[in-house]
Parts: structure tokens; C-alpha cells; sequence
């Protein structure tokens, strides 16, 4: 517990400075503040607009979180400080799952070390302060990843004591679907197949219960996708699948270098 508390120290006081007092930094920031606000004003948590224009470029999961941690807040729509608070508290909680991970991987003092260089990350802290996706994207990730490692090290034991293991990882590669789209389930599937090939076997894909696994994952993506898929006929699909994901694996965009 000890560690967890210094971890959770550490990282305010890396994260912290700067979080109210810095405007806009980031044209993207700019972007999904805008658009969370304007679902706050409109009282529509189906479809994403910037000003008059579509935003179709990622899911509805961090607008929900900004959106809610502005009420929450009680601040006017017009400051930007709230809409960050879900960027700054999926770094420390990928600060903490590292610590957590790695404790149980290896030793305490590794996961002790693990989040203490997690937190110092100099990306992480600029991501911590923006009102984007990224942050709590990699909270996503790491749980989700994380929680593989230990279906992977427990392969072997019983179903029984994995279920809730596999329910986690579950939950969260759909929380992370609904923050970035098909990111999450692509790195846990190149994990697994990359393991399989390593070990000759499929038993990893077995452990995961892929079929309960993608019901728990439509249950918590469809209705959603379903209902912005009809609001915009079939847009949505359209341009953040093939206009904004896809090319992003293909080449580089929006003064990316690389894919």
C-alpha cells in the first residue's frame, strides 16, 4: 500500500503543475474540448460535432469522460482544466497498473521502479495535461495487457480461478475500443499470435474465451455504434474507419512521419 500511495504522490506532483493554468496547447485538445462541450450544451451523447462539422475521427468513450468529469468539476463550459481531469487520471492509472504489474511479474522493488519511470515519462507527463485520448487510451492498454501476462503466466491452472482475469481483460479492451477504436483488440491479438508462434500452441487464445470474450465486447460497443451509425447513415463507419484509421496504419498523416 505504501508503494502505491508514493506512486500516487509522485505522479500528482509530476502531473499537476500546470494542469489549470495552461490554455490550450494542442490543436487536437482544442478539438475534443470543443466538441465535449458542445454535447454538454446540446444534451446529444450520440453524435460528435466540432462547431458545424462532423467529428467522426474517434469514438464517443473520452467525450463521455470529459463531458463527465466537467459536471463533475461544476467549472463553466469555457474552462479548459476539467476536460483534462480524464487525461490525468489515466496516467497515474497506468502509473499504479505498471506498479501493479510488475509486482507481480517480478518483485516489488521492480514494480516500485516500473511506475517511478512510468510517471517521470516525459510524454506521459505532456499527455497528462491534454485534454486527448492518449492517456487514457494507455491505461486502457495496460490493463488489458497486463492482465494477458497473467492469463499467460496462469494458463495452465484452473478455468475456474481465471474467470475474473478474463472478464477484466474483456472490459478493458472494450473500454479501450470505445477511447480509440480497434486499436486495443489489434495489440492483444499481435501478442497472442506472436506468443503462439513462440510457443507452438494456441492455448493462450483458448484461455482468453474468445466467444464470451467478443459478447462481453459487442454488449458494451454496439449500442452505441449502432445508434451513431444511424443518426449519421453509415458515416460514422465511413470516415473513422477508412478515412482516419486505416491510412494511419498505411503511411504517415497529419505531419506523422511514419504510419
Amino acid at each position: 500500500k505504501r508503494a502505491y500511495l508514493f506512486l500516487l504522490f509522485f505522479g500528482l506532483l509530476f502531473f499537476l503543475p500546470g494542469l489549470s493554468s495552461l490554455p490550450s496547447t494542442d490543436r487536437d485538445e482544442s478539438r475534443f474540448a470543443q466538441a465535449s462541450k458542445q454535447m454538454l450544451e446540446t444534451g446529444n451523447y450520440v453524435d460528435i460535432r466540432f462547431q458545424e462539422v462532423p467529428r467522426y475521427k474517434k469514438p464517443i468513450g473520452i467525450y463521455w469522460l470529459q463531458a463527465a468529469a466537467v459536471k463533475v468539476a461544476g467549472q463553466p463550459l469555457e474552462v479548459v482544466w476539467p476536460y483534462r481531469i480524464p487525461s490525468i487520471l489515466g496516467a497515474l492509472a497506468t502509473v499504479l497498473l505498471t506498479c501493479f504489474f510488475g509486482r507481480r511479474f517480478f518483485n516489488r522493488r521492480v514494480g516500485l521502479l516500473a511506475g517511478v519511470l512510468v510517471a517521470s515519462c516525459l510524454l506521459l507527463g505532456v499527455e497528462a495535461r491534454l485534454a486527448k485520448t492518449d492517456a487514457v487510451l494507455l491505461a486502457t492498454i495496460t490493463a488489458m495487457q497486463g492482465l494477458l501476462g497473467l492469463l499467460y503466466l496462469e494458463r495452465h491452472e484452473r478455468l475456474k480461478g481465471r474467470w475474473p482475469l478474463v472478464l477484466l481483460f474483456w472490459l478493458a479492451c472494450g473500454a479501450g475500443v470505445l477511447i480509440k477504436g480497434p486499436l486495443p483488440p489489434v495489440i492483444a491479438l499481435a501478442t497472442i499470435l506472436t506468443l503462439a508462434v513462440v510457443d507452438r500452441q494456441l492455448r493462450l487464445l483458448r484461455t482468453i474465451r474468445p466467444l464470451v470474450g467478443l459478447s462481453i465486447l459487442a454488449a458494451m460497443v454496439l449500442p452505441w455504434f449502432i445508434a451513431i451509425q444511424n443518426a449519421t447513415g453509415g458515416e460514422f463507419m465511413q470516415k473513422a474507419i477508412y478515412e482516419d484509421f486505416l491510412p494511419k496504419l498505411l503511411a504517415g498523416q497529419e505531419s506523422h512521419g511514419a504510419p
